[in-house]
């Protein structure tokens, strides 16, 4: 079943506003057209050692508690989220899909555009370790969906664990550069929930 996904559309209708996330998404827009050019797409897994994912930063709706999974394959703390799944209408139901499968929380509002589609918030290229298989480098796309502060995560068969954690006070096992990836995307979020002027 082919993709429903059209990922240089998505990506392309973000005006990301951070100059360094610009240059990424321009390049992921370019890699998705080269994939699209030969028949696959880049949110196929199977379309290559380096393929698009979506992710999604669940927080309380103060933005003061994260919801992060304990990675399996990659023994560090970090958001939910995975591959495109071929049912996936866009990026954003993909990370939707991804953060009820693997938090347990399926009462999740994500934070949309004055458009009423799901907002990206980031943007981040990273390789991966051998333990991730075939995977060697995912272009993962990050929303954020907001959950009640009672909610009660229950943990996935992808995941070790899943617990709350305040913003200001991370764990230690998280990826290089995931407390200012966090960050960036927090401040993305609070950009969109301002009210217009």
């Amino acid at each position: 079943m082919p993709h429903a996904v059209d990922l240089a559309a998505e990506l392309r209708a973000w005006e990301p506003s951070r100059p360094g996330q610009r240059a990424l998404r321009d390049d992921t827009v370019a890699l998705a057209d080269a994939v699209a050019a030969a028949g696959g797409s880049a949110a196929d897994r199977d379309s290559g050692p380096e393929h698009v994912t979506a992710s999604c930063f669940v927080v309380t709706r103060d933005l003061a508690r994260v919801l992060l999974c304990f990675h399996g394959k990659g023994r560090f703390w970090v958001q939910v989220g995975g591959h495109v799944e071929p049912g996936d209408a866009s990026l954003g139901a993909a990370a939707l899909r991804e953060a009820r499968e693997e938090s347990g929380v399926d009462d999740l509002v994500p934070l949309t555009t004055t458009a009423g589609v799901a907002a990206v918030v980031d943007l981040d290229r990273h390789p991966l370790a051998g333990s991730f298989g075939r995977c060697r480098v995912h272009r993962d796309v990050g929303f954020v969906a907001f959950a009640a502060a009672d909610a009660r995560p229950v943990v996935s068969d992808e995941s070790d664990d899943v617990r709350w954690f305040d913003v200001a006070d991370l764990p230690p096992e998280v990826p290089p550069g995931f407390p200012a990836r966090l960050s960036a995307a927090l401040a993305e979020a609070r950009r969109l929930l301002a009210p217009a002027r």
